[in-house]
């Protein structure tokens, strides 16, 4: 049997390899199809896909670092997009924005950078992603990018009750992503 993946081993579940094969095969044609039809697949798609866990499943290690890899693939397609269509000074202008509103919202008071959930609801706990995002602020002030993507794609935070809104922490994080790739 033919895998495009080493298997997980003993009792660690693997991703769903009929999915894994599924998805890949959706991304080599979207990314060999013609230039239009290549808004049907985007670097963000690729961050966001997750897959089923099943015993005997392709090793989840290998699988994420290809979709880090396929990621940036895309990015970079989206990328020279952006640039022949409207230019290089509005790709930087664009970049210099959102990385604008990324320091904004990083320079946010401790315990303030998000909206908190209701008292019976749980969020991300607050004090790990204030201290996470102070070493990606760190980072960009020093313009050295120590973390790499996948830092920032795979940081995982405890939940809390009253934690911050997980939906608006997942929003900066793909624009630090974004970042991150825009000044490769």
């Amino acid at each position: 049997m033919h895998t495009s993946f080493p298997l997980a081993t003993g009792s660690e579940p693997g991703y769903n390899p009929d999915q894994v094969d599924d998805f890949l095969a959706r991304a080599r044609s979207a990314y060999e199809g013609a230039p239009d039809h290549a808004t049907t697949l985007t670097s963000r798609d690729v961050r966001g896909m997750s897959f089923p866990v099943k015993k005997g499943g392709y090793a989840a290690r290998y699988v994420d670092a290809a979709l880090d890899r396929l990621e940036e693939v895309f990015f970079e397609r989206e990328r020279r997009a952006a640039v022949r269509s409207g230019g290089e000074d509005a790709w930087w202008d664009d970049t210099r924005a959102l990385l604008s509103e990324v320091r904004g919202r990083i320079e946010r008071p401790r315990g303030r950078k998000f909206t908190r959930r209701s008292v019976l609801a749980t969020g991300y706990r607050r004090s790990q992603v204030d201290a996470f995002l102070a070493r990606v602020g760190d980072m960009f002030e020093r313009r050295e990018f120590d973390m790499k993507p996948a830092d920032v794609r795979d940081v995982v935070f405890h939940p809390e009750r009253r934690g911050y809104d997980e939906d608006q922490v997942d929003a900066l994080l793909d624009a630090v992503v974004d970042l991150m790739l825009a000044t490769r």
